[in-house]
């Protein structure tokens, strides 16, 4: 899993919001938001501005490498 994915499932689910809930608020599958999360594609730039004006997390939050709990 990548950086950036396990950020998105754990902003995600600390809002508990399904990945079909996002994928919707985005317009992109469910499928795509479970390819992000495990790292199988990366987001595009348009698509992660979406993704933290959701999770509502600063895009810097969203793209680091360690989580700082």
């Amino acid at each position: 899993m990548t950086a950036i994915g396990q950020n998105i499932k754990r902003f995600r689910e600390e809002l508990e919001m399904s990945q079909q809930d996002l994928a919707i608020k985005i317009r992109v599958g469910t499928a795509t938001i479970d390819k992000y999360e495990s790292g199988l594609q990366t987001p595009d730039t348009q698509t992660i501005l979406k993704i933290s004006t959701v999770l509502d997390i600063p895009v810097s939050e969203l793209m680091q490498e360690e989580s700082h709990i």
